[in-house]
């Protein structure tokens, strides 16, 4: 299905270019000299956090035996992120974002140097690690919004969309190749030196942040403190449709759509029987497919609403689809699809948000937005296990499917009503290449909605069938040939208006 080329609704601007982009400028963002120093530190953070997430889990599985342990930490890192992650927006838009950055690098260094050197001396205990945990969460607050509100700023509000492109793309690197290095890492040298790894990543992230020109940001201006910002910026996103309905979706999204850990681990062991390896294979084709579809989003022509609406309904289709198949091979290849459609639909959400936002706003949306995210993916968790356990793994990826299709049908229901849109289906004289169009309402024949009201059939048959007089006769005009000029009183396209006459 493809949108017609209509005017775009106030409610769901158009975010497109004339040309789709060339090969070359794939990775146009990184010509930026700050941007390319932002890359560089995000890529050795995000690989060495990862590290670090997996020797913690394994080093209080070992100090404790008892895996509920690993499920409290992981509630620690993310409970403060849920409880004050839109304060955390608030600071974003009130201080210098750079400086920000600096201070909570500083801190997961400082955080994870601790953790190591009291493993490596054998000083570790179990409440250190629990302690470690909290402190990063309180840290993660002010910076998963500060890094999200600082993208434009360092990359140029021009590159933009290619920046969200790869910064999707290095975070997916880094959970391919950090949990392969941590695994290798324990195994060798044991947990203590993955903390002192990503504290010495924490310290050159500093050091890339103090190398930008701060003559080159693009920097939004801070806000002065004052009372009911919070409140300022939930009502601004009351008033954005896109980015409101943006938010909207993405929790229907996540939270059954995007989290398919706990999906995966029970195919493995359940349907397939492959064993731990066999789980690291499911998720190398998830993320593999992820990756694949950060890079194509980098070649995206347009982004609008309804692009999101789209993409959340293949997911589901998608997973649904995965949800009956018995076949490994097959699996995996529907799962490379299933990675690939939820990045571009997770990067398209985050370049619409960040598009529409103004410069002022940005962090406390963005904190909004990846607070409804993170809050519905840690809902998931707990409910897709509970499914997975009682009714098995195929119902369980069915039900995964169901959040992205229920949210593209909800929130494409409501931004067809308020925009007055319907469907189409061409058969002839198409104006792209789609056969089913979304049109305004008022451009379609009253006649033929209240035949098929919401799928019109213009061309089904060949030509319409109106007996009105003015039809027929421009039924009987002759078609135009190309290179011909066609007859002055020639029209391509004629429509009803309220009272039956044509115009």
């Amino acid at each position: 299905m493809r949108p017609a080329p209509v005017a775009p609704h106030p409610s769901s601007p158009a975010h497109s270019d004339t040309h789709r982009p060339h090969w070359r400028d794939t990775f146009a963002s990184l010509r930026v000299r700050n941007y390319r120093l932002y890359v560089i530190s995000q890529v050795l953070t995000n690989t060495c956090g990862w590290m670090q997430r997996v020797a913690q889990d394994w080093l209080i599985l070992s100090l404790t035996g008892n895996v509920a342990w690993v499920g409290l930490t992981v509630t620690l890192q993310l409970a403060p992120m849920l409880l004050f992650g839109l304060w955390g927006g608030v600071v974003a838009d009130r201080f210098d974002k750079r400086r920000l950055l600096m201070i909570t690098q500083s801190l997961f260094a400082l955080s994870a140097l601790v953790l190591g050197l009291l493993t490596l001396l054998g000083a570790i205990e179990p409440w250190h690690v629990l302690a470690s945990a909290a402190f990063l969460g309180l840290a993660i607050v002010v910076d998963n919004p500060t890094r999200q509100a600082f993208v434009p700023e360092v990359a140029g509000h021009e590159h933009l969309r290619n920046a969200i492109s790869i910064n999707s793309t290095v975070f997916q690197l880094g959970a391919l190749v950090g949990p392969a290095l941590a695994a290798v890492g324990i195994a060798l040298v044991g947990e203590g030196w993955s903390f002192v790894v990503n504290a010495m990543a924490g310290v050159v992230a500093v050091v890339l942040l103090v190398a930008m020109r701060p003559s080159e940001l693009s920097a939004a201006p801070a806000i002065a403190r004052a009372r009911g910002q919070l409140r300022a910026g939930l009502h601004y996103v009351g008033e954005k449709p896109v980015i409101l309905w943006s938010t909207v979706l993405v929790g229907f999204v996540a939270i059954t759509g995007i989290n398919l850990a706990t999906v995966l681990a029970a195919y493995a062991d359940d349907v397939f029987g492959i064993g731990a390896a066999g789980y690291g294979l499911l998720n190398s084709c998830l993320a593999a497919g992820a990756v694949a579809g950060a890079l194509a989003s980098t070649r995206r022509k347009s982004l609008r609403l309804r692009t999101l609406v789209y993409s959340a309904a293949v997911l589901g289709v998608l997973q649904m689809t995965a949800g009956v198949i018995n076949s490994l091979p097959l699996f995996c290849i529907v799962l490379v699809g299933v990675g690939a459609v939820s990045l571009l639909y997770l990067t398209g959400g985050n370049t619409l948000v960040q598009t529409t936002v103004a410069g002022t706003m940005r962090g406390r949306v963005m904190a909004l937005y990846i607070l409804v995210l993170f809050g519905a993916q840690a809902g998931s968790g707990t409910l897709i296990g509970w499914i997975a356990h009682e009714f098995g793994a195929h119902v369980a990826m069915v039900v995964s499917g169901a959040g992205p299709l229920l949210g593209a049908v909800v929130v494409g229901a409501v931004l067809a009503r308020k925009g007055r849109l319907t469907t189409r289906l061409i058969l002839r004289d198409r104006p792209g290449r789609g056969l089913l169009y979304v049109v305004p309402r008022d451009s379609v024949p009253q006649a033929a909605v209240s035949l098929t009201p919401g799928l019109l059939s213009r061309g089904l048959r060949g030509r319409s069938r109106s007996t009105h007089p003015a039809e027929r006769r421009r039924r009987r005009q002759p078609r135009a040939v190309p290179g011909r000029a066609a007859h002055p009183r020639q029209h391509t396209e004629r429509t009803w208006t309220r009272t039956g006459r044509m115009r």
